[in-house]
């Protein structure tokens, strides 16, 4: 947990407040901390903290709490407090079961996320803030909710009518639905080639830091420029961004509204969520459509790329590895690391790729907390990157 104190960064990404829908919220305790003066709410997309207790002497003892067991630890809360006047709080924060992994951010009037000062004691949580008027978000990660990948793609199918290119064209459409009927969208720029370069994201709600990846690498293969262009003249794109928009709406730790693991439903296909996208991509090959290579975003602890070992047995064995030496060699303040992988039967994307198409994935994962500004230059440098080794005249079968 020590890890938790060196974080040190000012966010600069632009205020991502959640609203809309509440459907298939699960019910905050928020009551429980409201007092005639100040206010505890979740009412929004992504909130959550589970149960609240009003100590006294304006303090509040909130405790995290998964939406099942076993789970991987990613405690995530967001929520919004009020008060008549200006008043100091204290907030002492745990976890049923687990310990914390996400350090409290703070925004006050769509103002960029700072990290919030706080004291982890014994595994409890502890901050002092001043809370007024005007309502203050405290959230483990920046707050990305569904409709901000709505606007986002619209905003991205509306710059590409512009662009030079016209051989090809971005739509954003629906593709399916998720468990409890939130649309699922995808992302498509279509050409006259028959090769796919497909992108995931999302699978995980609280995994922000990889989308904040996506982003720039997704607008970069998006961007007007040469290269960009005669990429997307040679590679069709298939992007969804989020995958788990009931989660990300019920601030989940980790699961779908069925209480299933996205990323280890790769080999059965049970949610509809995962059964929809391996029909669209296997309704692909059988129109003649090529899987070339797909990347899966996520966060973790540190970056990391996970990858399939080269002597798999995959299409093109040395892509990632050419990749991914080249994105080192040109970022010499960050270290590439890389960890190959053959899990058959666990059910993640890399492995469903590898083994349905047999074709390269790999799932980039970036740290929690990392500097975003320095995920930002990562994932625009590897975009660009990515594209010059796909376009690459050169034989990846060979050393």
């Amino acid at each position: 947990m020590k890890k938790l104190l060196s974080y040190s960064l000012l966010f600069t990404t632009v205020f991502l407040i959640a609203c809309g829908t509440n459907l298939g919220l699960k019910s905050n305790n928020e009551q429980g901390c409201n007092t005639d003066s100040v206010k505890f709410t979740t009412d929004f997309e992504t909130g959550r903290m589970d149960s609240c207790k009003f100590l006294g002497n304006n303090t509040f003892s909130i405790t995290l709490i998964p939406e099942s067991t076993p789970i991987n630890s990613s405690p995530w809360y967001a929520f919004k407090i009020t008060a008549e006047q200006k008043t100091e709080i204290k907030i002492i924060m745990q976890v049923r079961g687990d310990v914390h992994r996400y350090p409290p951010k703070i925004s006050r009037n769509n103002s960029p996320w700072q990290l919030q000062p706080y004291k982890l004691n014994n595994e409890k949580l502890t901050m002092t803030l001043s809370v007024s008027e005007q309502p203050t978000l405290i959230a483990g990660q920046e707050i990305i909710n569904n409709q901000y990948y709505v606007d986002w793609a619209n905003k991205l199918s509306k710059q590409n009518s512009t662009l030079a290119s016209k051989k090809t064209k971005v739509s954003h459409q629906v593709i399916g639905q998720s468990a409890q009927g939130r649309p699922l969208y995808k992302i498509e720029s279509k050409g006259n080639s028959n090769e796919w370069l497909v992108i995931f994201g999302r699978m995980h709600p609280p995994e922000v830091t990889g989308a904040l990846a996506l982003f720039p690498f997704v607008e970069t293969l998006l961007s007007n420029n040469k290269l960009a262009i005669k990429f997307r003249d040679r590679y069709n794109l298939l992007i969804l961004p989020n995958i788990n928009p009931d989660g990300v709406a019920a601030g989940n730790w980790r699961f779908n509204a069925n209480g299933v693991d996205l990323n280890r439903d790769w080999i059965n296909f049970s949610q509809p969520e995962v059964k929809v996208i391996d029909q669209y991509l296997k309704n692909l090959v059988k129109q003649g459509q090529k899987i070339k290579f797909a990347v899966d975003f996520h966060s973790t602890r540190h970056d990391v790329f996970y990858t399939m070992p080269i002597d798999y047995g995959m299409e093109d064995p040395y892509i990632v590895k050419h990749w991914l030496t080249s994105l080192d060699n040109a970022m010499p303040n960050f270290k590439v690391v890389t960890e190959p992988g053959n899990t058959p039967n666990n059910g993640v994307s890399k492995q469903y790729f590898a083994d349905n198409f047999n074709i390269h994935a790999i799932t980039y994962e970036m740290g929690d907390n990392t500097d975003r500004s320095k995920i930002k230059r990562i994932a625009s440098t590897s975009s660009k990157l990515l594209m010059k080794t796909l376009l690459s005249d050169t034989d990846h079968n060979k050393e």
